[in-house]
């Protein structure tokens, strides 16, 4: 039997090239977190795996494709030329494979079935979560589920169906809505108050004790440039990334925080902090993918945060600043159904547990 030449040249092709069998969809995914994190650890936090794990899976990938995809260096890695070519490739099979899930969740054209919205801990639980018990009523089919989360929340990868953040999303294929303005404001309790006084002036706060929120949709260096100074360190009795611990703190008089203005109609134990300059404004942005568009529950969801937002019903969203004082009057509405109540988070016990008995 001969053998020709072209026959030969074939074979030896097959042999030098990668097999698509022998790539697999998990270790590319493995390869995008590694190339988003430019750190092998990282990616496997990230990932809920170990890092030996996540080292074997490149090394099968990188076998499998005959390259190598990244420089390993002391501080992490860097995707080399081939990595950077794979990656873009790898992004795109991505992309596909969260719309091929997308999909399949907005087949039914009714309403019913879960909605997830992802949103920061403090306007989820003082602001949507009182609104949402009631839409969830009206609309008993829906299942509403709230992520409270302090960090960016993607809905192109599927994180959530619909996210509230503080910043725009850059994805060309997303659509973004500003909901309105977060305004930011000081505020204390009546007790704190009564024992250590309004401070003065941006200089005299800076001897008072201060309740510093630090999460990664948060600005760290903004609580000292309100204050006017280098660093909070000696100022700073509290610190947590929780919006509820905040609250709790400020309210217990553990010192003065910063809170939205429409803390000011969540009960009767807060007062603002009036200083010049103490102030501070975010943008709230509504995302979600386009494909979601031909899903009537989502869109009726998404209708409702417009609504929820809106500031000609709620004017602390506004882009003008209504101090806090002023919003008690014109969000009587808001009041009735977030607040009103005294304190807004759980009272602790008046007295110690009583020593037991020998």
């Amino acid at each position: 039997m001969k053998v020709n030449s072209r026959q030969i040249d074939a074979e030896s092709q097959r042999e030098r090239s990668p097999s698509v069998k022998a790539i697999s969809w998990d270790d590319l995914r493995i390869f995008l977190a590694c190339s988003e994190k430019a750190s092998f650890r990282s990616a496997a936090k990230a990932l809920g795996l170990d890092s030996a794990t996540v080292v074997r899976r490149i090394d099968r990938l990188e076998q499998a494709l005959g390259a190598r995809l990244f420089f390993r260096l002391a501080e992490g890695v860097q995707l080399t030329d081939e990595g950077k070519r794979i990656v873009r490739d790898a992004r795109d099979m991505q992309r596909a494979s969260f719309n091929i899930v997308r999909q399949s969740q907005v087949h039914a054209n009714d309403l019913r079935g879960v909605v997830r919205i992802a949103v920061t801990e403090g306007i989820g639980t003082y602001w949507l979560l009182p609104r949402m018990l009631s839409f969830q009523q009206a609309n008993r089919l829906l299942t509403m589920e709230m992520i409270s989360t302090m960090a960016y929340s993607d809905v192109g990868k599927l994180e959530s169906d619909i996210a509230i953040n503080f910043t725009r999303p850059v994805g060309p294929d997303l659509i973004a809505f500003r909901l309105g303005y977060l305004h930011i404001y000081g505020f204390a309790s009546i007790d704190y108050v009564e024992r250590y006084g309004f401070p003065r002036d941006l200089n005299e706060l800076s001897r008072h004790r201060i309740i510093q929120q630090a999460a990664p949709l948060l600005d760290e260096g903004a609580y000292a440039r309100q204050i006017g100074v280098e660093n909070v360190e000696g100022i700073v009795g509290f610190r947590t990334n929780s919006s509820a611990a905040v609250l709790y703190a400020i309210e217990r008089g553990a010192g003065i925080g910063f809170l939205p203005t429409y803390a000011s109609v969540l009960g009767d134990k807060l007062v603002p902090v009036d200083l010049a300059g103490a102030r501070y404004r975010l943008e709230i942005w509504m995302t979600y993918h386009p494909n979601l568009r031909g899903s009537k529950r989502h869109m009726t969801v998404v209708d409702w945060l417009k609504r929820v937002f809106d500031s000609r019903r709620f004017p602390c969203f506004g882009e003008e600043f209504v101090h806090p004082s002023d919003l008690i009057s014109q969000m009587r509405e808001a009041r009735t159904t977030i607040g009103g109540q005294g304190y807004a988070a759980a009272f602790p016990f008046a007295g110690e547990l009583a020593e037991p008995q020998q």
